[in-house]
């Protein structure tokens, strides 16, 4: 992943916009998801908003809606409905912008929704998780805990 390939200001659609993770001095996750995704919104958004309520002041958490994998819309098809989602819906603590093409969330190496992006204190890319089965938010814990705990 390329730091410097970070979503512009006019991107963030809720709680934005965010700095790249160079800029965060903690660890953190970046969330890719997908309002039409199932196992996003039934699993990674509730393990995301879990994230913060136990490590919100020390991890930073911040999300990508995205069309990689998705239908393609213009953005005032999905930007109010992303705002719905956020505000209403899932009542999200986390910014979210939007990535409408597809194509950041390609570069950046996901393979499709839910996908975690995982950065340390200095904002280094760790690792990245693909899915939101057990197995994969088992592995996303474990090492959300190990990186808090090197934190400085």
């Amino acid at each position: 992943m390329d730091p410097t390939d970070w979503p512009n200001e006019s991107d963030w659609v809720w709680k934005g916009p965010v700095a790249p993770p160079a800029a965060w001095g903690r660890p953190g996750v970046v969330l890719a998801f997908n309002v039409s995704c199932a196992g996003c919104v039934s699993r990674a958004i509730p393990f995301m908003k879990r994230l913060h309520a136990e490590h919100g002041a020390r991890l930073r958490l911040a999300s990508l809606h995205t069309a990689h994998g998705h239908r393609v819309l213009p953005r005032d098809a999905v930007a109010p409905e992303v705002e719905r989602f956020a505000s209403s819906f899932a009542r999200l603590p986390f910014a979210v912008a939007l990535d409408l093409d597809g194509a950041r969330a390609a570069r950046w190496g996901a393979e499709g929704t839910p996908h975690w992006f995982v950065f340390d204190a200095d904002g280094a890319l760790v690792r990245s998780i693909f899915g939101s089965q057990d197995n994969a938010t088992t592995r996303l814990a474990y090492l959300v805990e190990e990186l808090l705990e090197a934190a400085p």
